[in-house]
């Protein structure tokens, strides 16, 4: 997709509720991100949460068995290293997130996503299809997600998966599980599960993608580790609502970064 055609992306995002940038995250900012991750995933420094702690498909049943530590994400991104900040902050990213929100006002959100995804080979676990909304509690659902691949993505290293068009669906709690997960089991769900596809990445693209999207990810079955920036924006004007998990963290400026 060409990027420098903002009505082609915008276009594709609203239909679709996804669009891949290529390319958008440069070398240089690549190298500095995958050397910081590298030192934090050596020291062991926190916040972590460990494949364990999740107890999807895949994981190992608790932290004292084999691959219990192994990490699944490194928490608090903006936290960890100026050039996390900065990439979350660049203009290249906030012009087209400014784009989606219809505003030059946008906030990034800390107490959700804000991390790096680690998915290591050996021990890594299975996501079920979701909607990241389920667990988050503004104003309104309308946040966008940002996914920098710092390496390949595809089904085989447990790459995502998107349905099309499934933010634009209006479900009921019929469709999901306890843990609000898409259930599989349901012949309509199926249908749509059909209808997804691969979100193939090089190094360096971005998926921007609908906080109300379907999404799911498989094990990450090759050699080595895949490893994810992720970040999540809201309008200034769509506030946790108080009292939520998502109201705990002031939420970055941009403006003031």
């Amino acid at each position: 997709m060409n990027v420098h055609e903002p009505a082609d992306w915008l276009q594709v995002f609203w239909r679709d509720g996804f669009v891949v940038l290529p390319g958008l995250c440069e070398p240089q900012c690549l190298r500095s991100m995958k050397d910081r991750i590298a030192a934090d995933l050596e020291s062991g420094r926190g916040p972590v949460e460990y494949e364990a702690e999740v107890g999807y498909p895949g994981a190992p049943a608790t932290l004292e068995v084999p691959g219990g530590r192994t990490v699944r994400r490194l928490r608090d991104a903006l936290g960890r290293d100026p050039v996390f900040r900065e990439w979350a902050c660049c203009r290249a990213l906030l012009d087209p997130v400014r784009s989606l929100l219809g505003s030059h006002s946008v906030r990034v959100v800390r107490a959700h996503h804000n991390c790096i995804m680690t998915k290591q080979p050996e021990y890594s676990s299975a996501t079920a299809w979701h909607q990241d909304i389920r667990y988050w509690s503004f104003q309104r659902p309308d946040l966008i997600n940002v996914w920098t691949a710092l390496g390949h993505e595809s089904q085989d290293n447990g790459g995502m998966r998107l349905i099309p068009g499934s933010h634009r669906l209006i479900m009921d709690d019929a469709v999901f599980d306890r843990q609000r997960f898409f259930r599989d089991d349901r012949p309509s769900n199926q249908a749509l599960i059909e209808q997804s596809v691969q979100a193939d990445l090089a190094p360096g693209d971005v998926l921007l993608f609908h906080a109300a999207l379907l999404h799911s990810a498989g094990r990450n079955r090759c050699g080595e580790q895949k490893l994810s920036v992720v970040f999540s924006y809201r309008r200034h004007d769509n506030l946790p609502l108080p009292g939520s998990r998502s109201a705990e963290c002031a939420d970055l400026d941009p403006e003031s970064a």
